[in-house]
């Protein structure tokens, strides 16, 4: 097989193993003041992705520091657009510093799964990237409903998680549940292949979805995500599949 995956990680976001993680990935979603760090934080993380020939993407939250994202929260359509805006200028301030294209925009934890669930969240997020006024990809799950037409300017990737489970109709299991995060990097290596060769997901009770991904997730907070990630080079190297910028745009 002759292949080229996108990897992705969410990263600035305080984890100890940027450096480390960074060289493994192709793609990084840099958390920008919602969930987590300052201007400070995400020029780092924008410069190291720069060394390492990194995708940039942006990793906005609904504005909540307390819970890292994760909760959803009762806020108006105007103030959650302005705060997504706020976020994604944090991440493109530092890409002109360092003069660096922003590649993408991916919304973080509750955000991203109401993101799924509410139509509404889906065409808010649509619109906030629309109005950055450039071309841009935007990361989404499964199976999400835009009202809205997507215009030219905006690529959608559809993600899969190498580190979450999954319910049948393709939403993650909550973290509160068993199961909901793995762990273990040979089973997670396996589970990714099977993503990119035959399209396929198994979920949590067994049953195995077929969907195609353009680009695989694992979390920098999952606690043994480096040896994840040195796993799975290995495992995809061996299989002629490339960790590697697709160039679809």
């Amino acid at each position: 097989m002759n292949k080229t995956i996108d990897i992705n990680c969410d990263l600035g976001e305080g984890g100890k193993f940027d450096v480390d993680i960074m060289p493994l990935v192709s793609s990084c979603n840099i958390a920008c003041g919602g969930h987590f760090g300052d201007y400070e934080t995400v020029e780092q993380t924008v410069r190291l992705a720069k060394l390492h020939k990194v995708n940039v993407g942006a990793h906005p939250s609904y504005p909540d520091f307390e819970n890292f994202g994760r909760l959803s929260l009762e806020i108006s359509a105007t103030d959650l657009k302005r705060h997504l805006h706020s976020q994604i200028d944090f991440v493109e301030k530092a890409c002109d510093a360092n003069t660096v294209k922003l590649h993408h925009i991916k919304p973080h934890g509750a955000l991203y799964n109401d993101k799924r669930k509410s139509q509404s969240i889906a065409d808010l997020i649509l619109e906030v990237v629309k109005e950055r006024g450039q071309e841009l990809i935007l990361f989404s799950p499964p199976r999400v409903r835009f009202t809205l037409e997507l215009p030219k300017s905006i690529t959608l990737w559809m993600e899969g998680f190498a580190d979450r489970a999954y319910q049948n109709d393709l939403s993650l299991v909550s973290r509160k549940e068993n199961g909901a995060v793995l762990h273990n990097p040979e089973l997670i290596s396996e589970r990714v292949l099977a993503m990119i060769e035959n399209q396929e997901v198994l979920t949590l009770s067994g049953e195995i979805i077929r969907h195609e991904f353009d680009t695989i997730c694992v979390h920098s907070d999952t606690p043994n995500a480096l040896k994840i990630l040195e796993v799975l080079k290995s495992r995809l190297t061996k299989k002629g599949i490339k960790i590697g910028h697709r160039h679809d745009r």
